[in-house]
């Protein structure tokens, strides 16, 4: 059954098909009735009844087989006008004319926006009743029942199936929904567990192996200043320490590789850059001006450093985007004498960072953020409360060997 308020349904479904051909049946059953009581009863109108149901089938099945009755709503009230006017004609030669109003009645609903179906439904059950008292029926309860009855439950059930059809869109749209968000959530899980292992795996290699050949060869360094000159046992130290400098770089490399990939297109603090660039009006529709500085000298930092500073940014800075409502943002990465630190302050609407236990929700709030810091040594600090803004502080202890 189409929409009451457009002239063709959105889509055909089974339930609608076999909706239409029991409409279709329906009408052509009533009409053959109305020819076989027109006949039987003889008469001089027997064959002026032919006639008119004969015209009367025909406007039916042209505007069921018509494309424009389909699609526009002009075309459709044209052709219910058109069948209006061949059942009123029966209607006034036979008293059997007014058993067709109940099709016409579905017709009516199933065509015309509710606000012209129903004026034309109780139009057509008052000339269904003014017909049936102008053959000189007997004015009986029944006369009137009959017609507003059948109008009555060719409402409902117009109405209440397409209550139905809509509540169902609305479950198929949800859904399609559900359906398309799972999949976006797992991608988005699968990405997040590989960006994941992936730092853990740097972490873990520059923690073991690079800590570990670069103690190596700092011991042959000394053992081979210690060795008196001209000793058979320098050039394989130095075989020793050259192996054990070759591998370090070779760590190294792989640390590099495996850090996020924001860092692999330049320092920490291009990636910085590029963050702040990307979440400044222009880029994705977002409103907040974000603002990134560096302070002091920069120096160079061990991966497991650089990750830990750029995600608590990147999920400092989401938080601000989707729910501070903040104007301004800046993000400050400040390289002190013993230790770096990574500032975010927003003038957004703030939170009671007592009652928080997740920041975005995303994996990285600030619970992830904590522990983040805690693991490398450092400290977590967040200063906000409701409409004050939000101040986020991430400090860790600059390594040992940290150089300008």
């Amino acid at each position: 059954m189409p929409s009451t308020d457009s002239p063709a349904p959105s889509r055909t479904t089974p339930v609608t098909l076999v909706l239409r051909l029991c409409l279709h049946a329906l009408l052509a059953g009533l009409l053959a009735l109305v020819v076989v009581r027109a006949l039987a009863g003889g008469g001089p109108r027997a064959g002026a009844v032919v006639a008119v149901v004969a015209a009367m089938g025909g406007v039916y099945a042209a505007g069921v087989l018509s494309p424009a009755v389909a699609r526009s709503q002009r075309a459709a009230a044209l052709w219910l006008a058109a069948l209006g006017v061949c059942w009123a004609v029966l209607l006034v030669l036979s008293p059997a004319g007014l058993w067709t109003a109940f099709p016409l009645y579905f017709l009516q609903l199933h065509l015309l926006p509710v606000r012209w179906a129903l004026p034309a439904v109780a139009l057509t059950a008052a000339a269904a009743i003014a017909g049936f008292l102008l053959h000189g029926s007997p004015v009986t309860p029944g006369s009137f029942i009959g017609p507003v009855l059948g109008a009555a439950v060719a409402v409902a059930t117009v109405l209440g199936y397409e209550a139905l059809y809509r509540e169902s869109e609305r479950r198929r749209e949800l859904i399609d929904e559900l359906v398309a968000t799972r999949a976006e959530l797992a991608a988005a899980e699968r990405t997040a567990g590989t960006l994941a292992e992936r730092e853990r795996l740097a972490r873990e290699i520059h923690d073991t192996l690079a800590q570990g050949l670069s103690s190596i060869q700092l011991l042959l360094r000394a053992a081979q200043r210690a060795l008196p000159a001209g000793s058979p046992a320098a050039p394989h130290i130095e075989q020793a320490r050259a192996a054990a400098q070759d591998n370090l770089a070779e760590a190294r490399r792989f640390v590099r590789a495996l850090s996020p990939p924001d860092l692999e297109r330049g320092s920490l603090a291009k990636a910085l850059e590029r963050l702040s660039a990307s979440a400044s009006p222009g880029s994705g529709g977002s409103r907040v001006d974000v603002q990134f500085t560096v302070s002091g000298m920069p120096v160079e930092l061990p991966t497991p450093y650089e990750v830990a500073l750029l995600r608590t940014a990147q999920s400092a800075l989401a938080n601000t985007v989707r729910h501070a409502e903040a104007g301004r943002a800046e993000i400050t990465l400040s390289f002190m004498d013993t230790s770096v630190s990574l500032d975010v302050v927003d003038d957004g609407r703030g939170f009671d960072p007592a009652s928080t236990t997740s920041g975005d929700g995303g994996g990285f709030g600030l619970p992830a953020m904590r522990a983040r810091a805690r693991s490398l040594g450092g400290t977590l600090s967040v200063e906000s409360a409701p409409g004050q803004g939000t101040a986020l502080a991430l400090t860790l202890p600059l390594p040992t060997g940290a150089v300008a």
